[in-house]
C-alpha cells in the first residue's frame, strides 16, 4: 500500500485545482468525469483490447501502431494519458514490463498497478534477472527465447500483447479476454487456455 499523501501536497494540489477552475480551463463536472472514469479502468479493458487483435487483423494493427487510438476504438478516453505503446510477444521474444523508477503504468486500459508492481524488488530485479522473476511467477520460458525488458515512464506507456494460447480456436471475443489477466498484459504470466475436462 502507498503512503499517504502528506497535507502540504493535498493543500498544493487543491489550490493548483482551484487555479484552474478560476481560469475556467477546468470544471468540476469534467474533473468528476476524470475521476469515474480513473475508478472505471481496469484490466479488462486491456483484455478485451488483446482479444479483439487476437480476431481481427485490422485492429491488431492499429493496436501495434497506435495503442492509443486502438484503446480510443474500444470506447476508453485516452485524455490527458500519455502514448501507449503495445509490445507483441512472438515465439522468439517475450516482453516484460516494468517501471524503473515508481510505477508509471496505462491505468485507462489496465486500471490502478498492482502492490508487487511498485515495490523496488519487482522493479530492481525485473531488470537484473528477468528470467528468475519470470519463474517465481510460474512463466518458465526456454533458454530459446529472448527476454526483452521495457521500461514504462511518465512519458510512454507500455503493454504487452501476448500470444494467443492454442487451444483457442473458434473462440469469442468474451471467451478469449476471460483468459487475459493483468499480469500477462504486463508480461508476468501468459495467458492459458483452461485444459479440457
Amino acid at each position: 500500500m502507498s503512503a499517504p499523501a502528506r497535507p502540504e501536497s493535498v493543500a498544493a494540489l487543491q489550490r493548483l485545482v482551484d487555479a484552474l477552475k478560476a481560469r475556467g480551463i477546468v470544471t468540476d463536472e469534467e474533473l468528476a468525469a476524470r475521476q469515474a472514469s480513473t475508478d472505471q479502468a481496469s484490466p479488462e479493458t486491456g483484455a478485451r483490447m488483446v482479444a479483439r487483435a487476437w480476431l481481427d487483423p485490422d485492429y491488431r494493427a492499429l493496436l501495434l501502431s497506435d495503442g492509443k487510438a486502438a484503446a480510443e476504438a474500444m470506447g476508453v478516453s485516452m485524455a490527458g494519458a500519455p502514448p501507449l505503446g503495445v509490445l507483441e510477444d512472438t515465439p522468439a521474444r517475450h516482453h516484460l514490463v516494468v517501471c524503473t523508477l515508481c510505477s508509471c503504468y496505462p491505468r485507462a486500459v489496465l486500471g490502478y498497478p498492482p502492490h508487487w508492481y511498485k515495490s523496488f524488488a519487482y522493479r530492481a530485479r525485473a531488470v537484473r534477472e528477468p528470467r528468475a522473476v519470470l519463474a517465481e511467477w510460474g512463466t518458465v520460458l526456454p533458454d530459446s527465447v529472448d527476454i526483452r525488458v521495457v521500461d514504462s515512464t511518465a512519458d510512454y506507456r507500455w503493454m504487452v500483447l501476448p500470444m494467443r494460447p492454442a487451444g483457442t480456436d473458434g473462440w469469442d471475443e468474451a471467451r478469449l479476454a476471460a483468459i487475459v489477466t493483468r499480469d500477462a498484459l504486463v508480461g508476468v504470466e501468459l495467458p492459458k487456455a483452461p485444459a479440457a475436462a
